[in-house]
Formats: structure tokens, sequence, C-alpha cells
């Protein structure tokens, strides 16, 4: 009895999760602008040492608004944001992660 209480408050607890993670949504979840042209633009990001950094970056710039898609490559030290230029802009994106510890550059658009 114990086993099967623990494997249904498992389940309920991991549907519980997704339902919070489906609720909260992200940059991705975000219709892209269909009158707007997406601008896509390269970052140089320092100060990433570890596996979690990319998440801290592409979840700064996530946050900005008119940021549609965050790619970070932590092998390259580099970030790539796709947003509607009509909404943000790329230092906006570069300062949000500059303020999260992990100064940007934007290196290409």
């Amino acid at each position: 009895m114990k086993k099967t209480v623990c494997i249904a408050m498992a389940v309920l607890a991991m549907a519980g999760g997704g339902v919070a993670y489906a609720v909260s949504g992200t940059a991705q979840d975000r219709p892209a602008a269909t009158a707007t042209a997406q601008k896509q633009t390269t970052f140089a990001i320092e100060n990433m040492t570890c596996a979690t950094c990319p998440i801290t970056v592409k979840k700064a710039m996530e946050g900005v608004a008119g940021v549609t898609a965050v790619t970070v490559d932590f092998a390259a030290k580099t970030a790539r944001a796709t947003y509607n230029p009509r909404r943000t802009n790329a230092a906006a994106i570069a300062a949000a992660s500059t303020n999260a510890g992990y100064p940007a550059r934007a290196i290409q658009n």
C-alpha cells in the first residue's frame, strides 16, 4: 500500500510540475510577430565557466520583451537571439545578460 501511495504522489508531483512549467511559458512559447520581420543577433558572452551558465544567459535574454528565441553555445561562448526589432534591440538583450552577471556584446547582426 505504501508503495502505491508513493508512486501516486510522485506522479502527481511530476504532473503538477509540468502544469507549472506549461503555465509559466518561455520566450520560445510566444508567437512570433507576423507583420514584422524577426531579426537575429549573435552575442559574445563573458564569464561562462560551467554548464549551468548558459541556462542563466538564456533565461535572462528570453526575459526581454520581444525576444522570441535564444540559443547559447557554451563552447563558443556565444548566444544567438531572435527578436522583434519593433519591441527591443540588441543593446537591451545584451544588457539583460550583463545584468545577470554575463557581460554580452553584439558581434553579428
